[in-house]
């Protein structure tokens, strides 16, 4: 199941992303910490054991603190998965636009999201459609995504809907691979593995006669890609579909 973001309070949240919070008088030592070491410390338990092992008692346990320090930080878990989302943006890599054509401009959007999402694989998890955290990570990666379409002569309403449309590609296509290498660390068997594992009772059950187009073109598909599926030639495949789709729309 997906989290979303903007599920919090979205004036505490908004103050935490954009460093406006007050300080809240409170009795006691000094606060040791500060709310971007928080924000680290939980992108880190996602990046090594996955969103659902985010708690604020764990991120608690990563910076040597009590769980309830760590509300002085942050209110609580939705509000940390804006700010951990918008860390991850504001720190992504972002090509330089000079005077590539739009559609190699596009390409590197894509490839500049599928690093991200690979470096940050419960990004893929997370749904910020309808209510992204506008932090300064997502408004800097939308305002230089949106400038990779400059010069296509699209409207502003088809513009946000042909950057939304090719993240959207990038998105689903990062979730399948991150999808399979878990099915391959659950089952600890390979593709490859799992395929001639398997390889006797298939031949015994996929009859040609029942399933002519089936077996070519799967036998076909799985000798080129050496598996069923391939992350890389899905890719490709989908990217350069996708801008093809984009380039209708630009050339109309």
């Amino acid at each position: 199941m997906s989290e979303r973001t903007g599920a919090g309070e979205p004036s505490r949240t908004l103050a935490l992303l954009w460093g406006t919070a007050p300080d809240a008088p409170r009795k006691g030592p000094a606060r040791s910490l500060t709310v971007d070491t928080v924000v680290g410390a939980a992108v880190g338990i996602a990046d090594e054991r996955g969103l659902a092992a985010v708690t604020v008692r764990a991120v608690a346990e990563r910076v040597g603190v009590s769980a309830m320090s760590v509300y002085t930080y942050v209110p609580g878990k939705p509000e940390l998965l804006d700010l951990m989302v918008d860390r991850c943006y504001l720190a992504m890599d972002r090509t330089p636009w000079t005077d590539q054509p739009w559609r190699d401009r596009l390409r590197a959007v894509a490839e500049d999201n599928r690093r991200l999402l690979t470096a940050h694989p419960w990004l893929t998890e997370v749904a910020a459609l309808s209510r992204p955290p506008l932090g300064p990570g997502v408004m800097g990666k939308y305002e230089h995504e949106l400038a990779a379409l400059d010069g296509t002569g699209l409207p502003d309403v088809e513009t946000d809907a042909a950057l939304a449309h090719l993240l959207g590609f990038v998105q689903q296509h990062c979730r399948a691979v991150h999808d399979a290498a878990r099915a391959t660390t659950d089952s600890a068997m390979s593709d490859a593995d799992w395929w001639a594992a398997n390889r006797p009772v298939l031949e015994r059950a996929l009859d040609p006669a029942a399933y002519p187009r089936a077996v070519r073109v799967g036998t076909a598909a799985g000798e080129a890609q050496g598996s069923a599926w391939s992350a890389d030639h899905a890719w490709a495949f989908g990217l350069e579909r996708t801008l093809d789709g984009l380039a209708a729309l630009v050339g109309r």
